[in-house]
Protein backbone atom coordinates (compact mmCIF):
# COMPACT_ATOMS: atom_id res chain seq x y z
CA UNK A 1 0.00 0.00 0.00
CA UNK A 2 1.25 3.46 -0.81
CA UNK A 3 1.88 5.98 1.92
CA UNK A 4 -0.62 8.87 1.52
CA UNK A 5 1.72 11.26 3.33
CA UNK A 6 4.23 10.83 0.50
CA UNK A 7 1.69 12.19 -1.98
CA UNK A 8 0.88 15.16 0.26
CA UNK A 9 4.58 16.00 0.48
CA UNK A 10 4.98 15.66 -3.30
CA UNK A 11 1.98 17.92 -3.95
CA UNK A 12 3.37 20.50 -1.52
CA UNK A 13 6.79 20.38 -3.17
CA UNK A 14 5.24 20.80 -6.62
CA UNK A 15 3.24 23.78 -5.33
CA UNK A 16 6.38 25.45 -3.97
CA UNK A 17 8.32 24.86 -7.18
CA UNK A 18 5.39 26.18 -9.20
CA UNK A 19 5.49 29.40 -7.17
CA UNK A 20 9.24 29.62 -7.76
CA UNK A 21 8.73 29.03 -11.48
CA UNK A 22 6.12 31.78 -11.71
CA UNK A 23 8.61 34.26 -10.25
CA UNK A 24 11.32 33.56 -12.84
CA UNK A 25 12.37 36.26 -15.30
CA UNK A 26 11.00 34.52 -18.40
CA UNK A 27 8.54 31.80 -19.28
CA UNK A 28 11.35 29.57 -20.54
CA UNK A 29 13.28 29.83 -17.27
CA UNK A 30 10.07 29.18 -15.35
CA UNK A 31 9.38 25.99 -17.28
CA UNK A 32 12.97 24.81 -16.92
CA UNK A 33 13.03 25.49 -13.17
CA UNK A 34 9.67 23.74 -12.66
CA UNK A 35 10.79 20.68 -14.59
CA UNK A 36 14.23 20.37 -12.99
CA UNK A 37 13.30 21.45 -9.44
CA UNK A 38 9.79 20.00 -9.31
CA UNK A 39 8.69 17.36 -11.77
CA UNK A 40 11.94 15.45 -12.19
CA UNK A 41 12.80 15.05 -8.47
CA UNK A 42 9.19 14.20 -7.54
CA UNK A 43 8.94 11.68 -10.35
CA UNK A 44 12.15 9.96 -9.30
CA UNK A 45 11.13 9.98 -5.63
CA UNK A 46 7.68 8.51 -6.29
CA UNK A 47 9.08 5.93 -8.71
CA UNK A 48 11.67 4.80 -6.18
CA UNK A 49 9.16 4.66 -3.35
CA UNK A 50 6.80 2.49 -5.43
CA UNK A 51 9.48 -0.06 -6.36
CA UNK A 52 8.60 -2.31 -3.42
CA UNK A 53 4.93 -2.36 -4.45
CA UNK A 54 5.85 -3.16 -8.06
CA UNK A 55 8.11 -6.00 -6.91
CA UNK A 56 5.35 -7.46 -4.70
CA UNK A 57 2.79 -7.28 -7.52
CA UNK A 58 5.17 -9.02 -9.92
CA UNK A 59 5.81 -11.82 -7.41
CA UNK A 60 2.07 -12.22 -6.84
CA UNK A 61 1.39 -12.44 -10.59
CA UNK A 62 4.15 -15.03 -10.99
CA UNK A 63 2.71 -17.05 -8.12
CA UNK A 64 -0.74 -17.00 -9.73
CA UNK A 65 0.72 -18.03 -13.08
CA UNK A 66 2.49 -20.99 -11.48
CA UNK A 67 -0.74 -22.12 -9.80
CA UNK A 68 -2.71 -21.92 -13.05
CA UNK A 69 -0.26 -23.89 -15.17
CA UNK A 70 0.09 -27.44 -13.83
CA UNK A 71 3.53 -28.98 -14.05
CA UNK A 72 3.92 -31.76 -16.63
CA UNK A 73 5.03 -35.11 -15.22
CA UNK A 74 8.08 -36.53 -16.94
Amino acid sequence: MHNPAMYIIAIGWLYVTLLIAVNERSVFLGIISFVFYGLLPCGILLWMSASKVRRQRRAYREMLAQKETPEKPE
